[in-house]
């Protein structure tokens, strides 16, 4: 079995997300697709298999410890390995709880990718479940950006988000990692992410993923479409586009883009540049 190693959401030749890619006739037996995951080591490893055409593909998204329904920088990279085995274009991708779609393509001696998430819905979250996760955390009241209140947001999968007020506090993220995965794993979660906004249109972000046995995310495009669904919710449209930066505090700088209209719950376009990796 070849797994492509691909990092997505790179910021030129450095940064991104690393991601396994496994392009294959028929999807291996879910406990093999869990072994080659836990092997690579990413985050996440995608696993796909044409149907009809080749423009239409099943995939199954694996971590090092589970299966999730979605993962954002690992359909960017299925995008960039797609588009240089098969060519620049769209493709359909059938996921376990969704049908979207990610484009392709070769921009000067680098492959891009854009998605199309799954639907967004969010709600915003009870102050006793506020408590417990900045309780995790090690976080205040005192410290939270209150112009984007604590929610449960969606986008493929489900995330909590937490704004803070300051550049420092998002810095200081720490928490126990099975103390994460046992509060993750108990509420569906797959990241809790914490967000400071810089300007109008540019956010850093910090994704915990203890639900997937890593610490720390340094690129997740399913929850920056979770996200941006989630500010469109709260009427901040911000021109229908914002600019994520992640990874900084890990020293993997990655770069997303996300576009959305106005239509409450409808796909969110995330793109971003590809590195092929040794």
């Amino acid at each position: 079995m070849t797994v492509i190693k691909i990092a997505a959401f790179s910021d030129g030749n450095i940064g991104g997300n690393p991601a396994g890619v496994v392009l294959c006739e028929a999807l291996p037996t879910p406990q093999e697709m869990q072994a080659v995951a836990a092997e690579v080591g990413f985050s996440e490893t995608a696993f796909a298999a044409a149907e009809g055409d080749g423009k239409d593909w099943r995939v199954r998204y694996f971590s090092p410890e589970s299966e999730v329904p979605f993962c954002g920088h690992a359909t960017i990279a299925l995008g960039a390995a797609l588009a240089e085995k098969y060519g620049s274009g769209k493709y359909m991708l059938r996921l376990n709880d969704a049908e979207i779609s990610v484009e392709g393509e070769s921009r000067k001696g680098r492959y891009v990718a854009a998605l199309q998430s799954p639907p967004t819905w969010s709600e915003v979250l009870n102050e006793a479940e506020i408590n417990s996760t900045l309780s995790l955390f090690g976080y205040a009241r005192s410290q939270l950006d209150n112009n984007i209140l604590p929610a449960r947001i969606h986008g493929g999968a489900d995330h909590y988000v937490i704004a803070l007020k300051s550049r420092d506090d998002l810095g200081s993220m720490t928490y126990d990692l099975e103390s994460g995965r046992q509060f993750m794993r108990s509420r569906g979660l797959i990241t809790v992410m914490f967000v400071w906004q810089e300007d109008e249109e540019t956010f850093h972000v910090r994704n915990a993923f203890a639900s997937g046995g890593v610490i720390e995310d340094p690129a997740t495009g399913a929850a920056a479409a979770a996200f941006s669904g989630y500010l469109r919710d709260i009427n901040r449209l911000h021109k229908g586009k914002i600019y994520i930066t992640q990874g900084e505090d890990m020293g993997i700088r990655s770069m997303i883009t996300a576009e959305f209209d106005k239509k409450p719950g409808s796909s969110i376009r995330i793109s971003g540049t590809t590195r092929k990796m040794d």
